[in-house]
């Protein structure tokens, strides 16, 4: 009977793994069709930037993060854990990305901001652990991280 018990366990333990590397893997495709161009078109705009032009990205990013963050959905439930953020930001994100793309056609500004959101939807992707099944996702996603890691630090100390 124990083994049974272990066996049922188990499997079902086992099952909810898998469920959860194909939903992963469904995530960082979607990621890699509607994000991944955008976010490394802004990444290698900001490393090809002067110092000048850097505080652009720092802002667009912040502002990109402030809209898509759940704050309000973290007032109604306390009990959300930091992936559970992670990932409605993300898909806050996501959201504001496939809006923008179907309105804007060559408009550089309104890509540029487009790109922001889809940096933003990445590197909170990336936070959540989706790309653990992906080295390549995860590398542009720590890229995406430390961005918006820098861009908070050059927004703190400007507020200063």
């Amino acid at each position: 009977m124990l083994a049974q018990l272990r066996g049922h366990w188990n499997g079902m333990v086992f099952g909810w793994l898998r469920s959860e590397q194909r939903e992963r893997r469904r995530k960082t495709a979607l990621d890699r069709k509607h994000l991944e161009a955008r976010s490394r078109r802004f990444l290698k705009n900001f490393l090809n930037a002067d110092e000048t032009r850097k505080p652009q990205f720092y802002r667009a990013v912040e502002a990109a993060t402030e809209q898509c963050y759940p704050a309000e959905a973290i007032s109604l439930s306390p009990e959300l854990n930091d992936a559970q953020i992670a990932q409605a930001t993300s898909t806050a994100a996501m959201k504001i990305v496939l809006e923008r793309s179907a309105l804007e056609k060559n408009d550089r500004i309104a890509n540029f901001v487009t790109d922001a959101f889809a940096t933003v939807g990445i590197a909170y992707h990336r936070a959540a652990g989706v790309y653990t099944v992906d080295k390549e996702m995860e590398k542009l996603g720590t890229a995406a991280v430390h961005l918006l890691t820098m861009a908070n630090s050059y927004i703190s100390a400007q507020k200063e």
